[in-house]
Parts: structure tokens; C-alpha cells; sequence
């Protein structure tokens, strides 16, 4: 190696060690200029049968003009080890951007109250569809251990940019989980999907509704088996945040979450229902579909769906048929956490090559949720989540 040689090799090493030095927190960790970190949520308190679904706000996350890489989550207990979910149920994680007031004092925003939308905060939500829900940047339910979610290189999802800041606001980060303790229950899995009768609840505004996230609410229980007697633990999602700092050489994308109940193609709104019912069917499968308007042009550089128990799969179709992305449940076969038996413990993923997926600002597309319609379902979902590299804007000719 020629002395000129080991001159970059030396500069080159020495703006990688940089860049990893430039964060000097304990549990900072940097491998070839990607740091990452592991963290842990408020601590959530459940025992047997009960339903947390709380929102925190202000959680620990990286600081400065960053991309994030990956965000993944799983659930831990007091030491650390992954809990199953055939005891803690998943049913989602959300993790959203917002501008707080600088100087805002009110402590109260942590807990069951409230939701999204408090004093003194400003949402910064993902890119689109959905007019009201459906505005966070990561998130997964209970296939979240085995779903990737890393964005390839020379992609990044840009944040901590101090310029879209809004003046006398700073940014933070806060999570929705929504966790059941199934320990203990008469049918752990129809607890997990909600089912009224098993919470002795109903929905006033609409007699028909048998089950869904509206009565498997924060502080409700579902039905447990006789003669148990109540054992309360402590359970944190633990996620961990890889990024790098933001540079010139990154390419910002644009993260969109369709919703298959969303209403637009009837009525002109961006109305996300967020969940469904199955009927059952003859044919054993029931597929919904929706259609939308992508806001933008660009390259589709990531791909993946949400389904609950019962799930056959999700696809998204350009406006000339072609698939741009299919993305599939994987269920668990055994006992181990991870692969839980008849769980949906994971979702396939696309990594379409660059460049050879585009779609054009105004097309159409349509998305499809196919479920088994063996057996009558209640509150499924069908979400698709796509990472958007934007088209740069041509100028016309003068």
C-alpha cells in the first residue's frame, strides 16, 4: 500500500471514529459510523387478564439532525427477558413525532388520558393517508420481533432537523402501547382479539359490535379462569434506535400507512375505520379492498404489512396492475417466545431494488387484505406501511 494510500485509509477511519465519538453516552454503541441504542419504556404494571393502553410522552430517544435506520421493539420483564405472547399481548406499539411548547409544564400527559392531541403539542406525523389516525413513524403489533425494519443504505428517515422545528417548540418523541396480560384467561387468543362478552363490555353506538380495540380499553380485564388469584409484574417494551448523522449523502424518505377501511374512494375523505369484521364465508377467504391517491412521485424503497390472527396476507397494486409490494404473516409453530403457535409473530418484508419501483405523483393505488373466512372475525386490521424516496422536482424550461 502506496504512503498516499494509507493517508485515506487513516482520514477515512479516523471521520468514522468521529462520528461514533460525536454521541458520548454510555450505551451508545457504533459499528462502521451506525450508532445504536437500547432503551426501555415507562414501566407498565399488569396482572392477570388486564389490558394497559397507555401513552408516554417525552421518551428517550437520539438526539440531533439524524436518519434513523431501524426502530425495533419487543417486550421485556423485570429482568430483561422477553415475555411471550401467549402472556403479554402485543396488540400495538406506536412511537410518533411531536413539537411540545418550550416551557410547557403539564405533567399529566402520561397515562390512559387524552391520547395524541394535548396543549401545547403540534403532531408531526408520517406523510399521509389517513386524515386523523394512523400518524406514527414506527410501529408494529405482535409481529414486531420478526419484522425488519431496517432502511437501506443510501436511504434514512430524516428527523431533529431544527429548521422544521416551529419557532418556540421542540422536538420529542412519544409511544402508545397497547398491552393485554393474557396469563390466566379463559381463551388467551380471544382475549387478544378483543372480544366484548369476554370483557363484559358492549359499545353503546353500536349494538353490533362483538369485538375490537373499542372494549379492550386501558384498565379493562378480561375473563379469567376460576379460583386465580390476582399476581402483578412489571413488563417495558425495549427498543432499540439505530441511525447516523445526517449528511448531504443521505436520501430522505417519506413514510405512508394505508388503512384498507380507509373511506376515500366513496366519499372523497381520508376516513381510516382502522379495523373490520369477517364474516364467515364459504370460499374460506374474505379480501377488502381499498384505493388512494399517492401525494407524491418517487421510488418505494420499503414494504410491509399489518394483519391480526387470521391474516392471508396484504398487497399493494399500481394503477396498471403491477405489484409493488406483498407482504405475508408468518405464524409461530412452537412454544418459545418468538414462535408461538398460531400467533402472527412476524410479517415479510420488500426491499424492492432501487429505482425499480416508481410511482407517479396523483397515481392510484390499491391496496388488498385477503383473512380466512373459515370462521367469523371481529376487529381485524389491514395496514400497509411503505418508506417513499421523493422524485426531485424537475424545473420546467425557460
Amino acid at each position: 500500500m502506496s504512503l498516499g494510500d494509507q493517508g485515506v485509509v487513516f482520514l477515512l477511519a479516523i471521520a468514522l471514529l468521529a462520528t461514533c465519538a460525536q454521541n458520548s453516552e454510555a450505551r451508545v454503541t457504533c459499528q462502521n459510523g451506525v450508532k445504536s441504542m437500547v432503551y426501555l419504556s415507562p414501566k407498565i404494571t399488569q396482572h392477570q387478564g388486564l389490558v394497559s393502553d397507555k401513552y408516554f410522552y417525552d421518551i428517550e430517544f437520539p438526539k440531533g439532525h439524524i436518519a434513523i435506520k431501524s426502530f425495533d421493539a419487543e417486550v421485556v420483564d423485570d429482568a430483561g427477558n422477553p415475555v411471550s405472547l401467549e402472556e403479554t399481548y402485543l396488540h400495538h406499539w406506536l412511537a410518533i413525532r411531536y413539537y411540545e411548547r418550550i416551557g410547557s409544564k403539564d405533567k399529566k400527559r402520561n397515562g390512559h388520558l387524552g391520547g395524541f392531541e394535548q396543549p401545547d403539542i403540534i403532531v408531526a406525523g408520517n406523510a399521509g393517508t389517513c386524515d386523523q389516525n394512523l400518524r406514527e413513524f414506527f410501529g408494529f403489533g405482535a409481529e414486531t420481533r420478526k419484522t425488519p425494519s431496517y432502511i437501506p443504505d443510501p436511504y434514512g428517515l430524516e428527523v431533529g432537523d431544527p429548521l422544521k422545528v416551529p419557532s418556540g417548540y421542540e422536538e420529542k418523541w412519544m409511544f402508545n402501547i397497547h398491552a393485554i396480560d393474557t396469563r390466566d384467561t379463559v381463551d388467551a387468543k380471544e382475549c387478544a382479539e378483543c372480544r366484548c362478552d369476554l370483557y363484559n363490555t358492549t359499545k353503546p353506538s353500536n349494538p353490533n359490535y362483538v369485538g375490537g380495540v373499542d372494549c379492550c380499553i386501558d384498565g379493562k380485564r378480561c375473563k379469567l379462569k376460576n379460583g386465580i388469584e390476582p399476581v402483578q409484574r412489571n413488563v417495558y417494551l425495549k427498543y432499540t434506535v439505530k441511525w447516523v448523522d445526517w449528511s448531504d449523502s443521505i436520501v430522505p424518505v417519506k413514510a405512508f400507512i394505508f388503512d384498507v377501511t380507509d373511506t376515500w374512494q366513496h366519499t372523497g375523505i381520508h376516513d381510516c375505520l382502522i379495523e373490520y369484521d369477517i364474516e364467515k364465508s364459504a370460499t374460506g377467504i374474505a379480501t377488502k379492498r381499498s384505493r388512494v391517491k399517492l401525494p407524491i412521485s418517487g421510488d418505494v424503497v420499503y414494504g410491509s404489512a399489518h394483519q391480526h390472527m387470521g391474516g392471508l396476507g396484504s398487497a399493494l397494486y399500481k394503477e396498471d396492475g403491477q405489484l409493488i409490494c406483498s407482504s405475508k404473516p408468518i405464524y409461530g409453530k412452537g412454544n418459545g417466545v418468538g414462535d408461538e403457535a398460531g400467533y402472527v409473530v412476524g410479517m415479510t418484508t420488500c426491499y424492492p431494488k432501487p429505482g425499480s419501483v416508481k410511482i407517479a405523483q396523483g397515481e392510484t393505488i390499491t391496496f388488498e387484505s385477503n383473512y380466512n373466512s373459515e370462521e367469523r372475525r371481529f376487529g381485524v386490521m389491514g395496514f400497509f406501511y411503505i418508506l417513499v424516496a421523493e422524485s426531485p422536482v424537475k424545473l420546467a424550461k425557460v
